[in-house]
């Protein structure tokens, strides 16, 4: 008779910005499957998603993976519901057209600052003062420029051991400041990952005495923010083979761009104002190559002929990627395009 550890994860009802939460279920003889992951149910009242007087609330398993860092563990990411069994209103995932769901494919580009728990400060920034400025820090090598490296490479190894489709990691434009990928076929099934990409992130803080600052804009000043970029495809962008069909949906995205930036994370507009590879919160912009566009068509998408993807570079760090991917779908659609037979 063997015990597991499967670790039930989910996301609290704090608004706009939702924290992760979890806790430990002890199972015996687990298969691994999710099939067999029971329903489970938690305190509502504490994550403000219930009243004290009816506070139960259940986790409904949704993805399974290996958790790298318990024997016989498992992670298992969970959706919130109600008592009865329907969609709790904190249930961002269920927000995601199930019927176009599968059509889409999403590569979420995460970056985040590592701080000091002591100091409140990004790893290389001295008490009262700042390091150098920005223009060696990204993608540099060397204790002079590099910081948290080694929370970052244990991080990917947690990663591809729990069997995410990580994409890969490197420091970005400010101090302390790093970047993960990860990609997905299925846009519940990225936001899956992502989310559990960061649930180990932030577990892993706690053996350094640090912790994941997700805030679009932690230092003021000339410094970078902190994005989550989007590159999404769905068959039309990856098969259609067409200028004008790119440039129609791009356009799709103008109209609604206020509904976008209210899903796309709290404190946006401190990162979205024109400078550091941004487009202000207040335009809407496409262009080929152009990190300074609300939406990026990249270069190998028309090396490739106008078949690949576009990237939505408005996200922040601390979007929610299921609410992220649910509008951008919602947008491709309503551009009313299909690819002839």
């Amino acid at each position: 008779m063997s015990k597991s550890k499967l670790e039930y994860i989910w996301l609290d009802g704090y608004h706009p910005t939702a924290n992760l939460r979890s806790k430990t279920k002890i199972e015996t003889d687990f298969s691994g499957k999710l099939e067999d992951c029971p329903i489970w149910s938690f305190d509502g009242s504490s994550t403000k998603q219930a009243e004290g007087g009816a506070s139960d609330l259940l986790l409904k398993p949704v993805a399974i993976y290996p958790d790298p860092a318990r024997e016989n563990g498992f992670l298992v990411m969970t959706e919130v519901l109600n008592a009865d069994g329907t969609q709790h209103v904190t249930n961002s995932r269920a927000t995601i057209d199930g019927d176009a769901d599968d059509d889409f494919w999403f590569g979420f580009e995460q970056e985040y600052f590592i701080m000091d728990s002591h100091t409140q400060l990004p790893l290389g920034f001295p008490i009262g003062g700042y390091p150098g400025p920005q223009g060696l820090y990204y993608c540099s090598v060397g204790g002079r420029n590099t910081h948290g490296r080694e929370l970052v490479e244990r991080h990917a190894d947690y990663c591809l051991e729990a069997g995410l489709n990580f994409e890969g990691i490197n420091q970005e434009v400010a101090c302390g400041q790093w970047e993960f990928q990860v990609f997905a076929k299925g846009a519940k099934n990225a936001g899956d990952q992502v989310w559990v990409a960061r649930y180990l992130l932030d577990r892993l803080t706690e053996d350094y005495g640090y912790y994941i600052e997700y805030h679009p804009k932690p230092v003021k000043g000339d410094w970078n923010g902190s994005g989550m970029h989007a590159n999404f495809s769905n068959n039309l962008l990856r098969t259609c083979g067409s200028k004008e069909i790119y440039e129609k949906v791009c356009e799709a995205f103008r109209p609604v761009t206020r509904e976008h930036i209210e899903v796309y994370g709290e404190f946006n507009d401190e990162r979205l104002t024109g400078l550091h590879e941004t487009q202000s919160i207040h335009e809407f912009s496409f262009g080929v190559s152009d990190r300074g566009a609300s939406i990026r068509i990249p270069i190998l998408t028309v090396e490739k002929g106008w078949k690949g993807w576009l990237e939505d570079r408005r996200p922040a760090s601390n979007a929610d990627p299921y609410k992220v991917a649910a509008r951008i779908i919602k947008t491709v659609k309503s551009a009313n395009i299909e690819v002839e037979a």
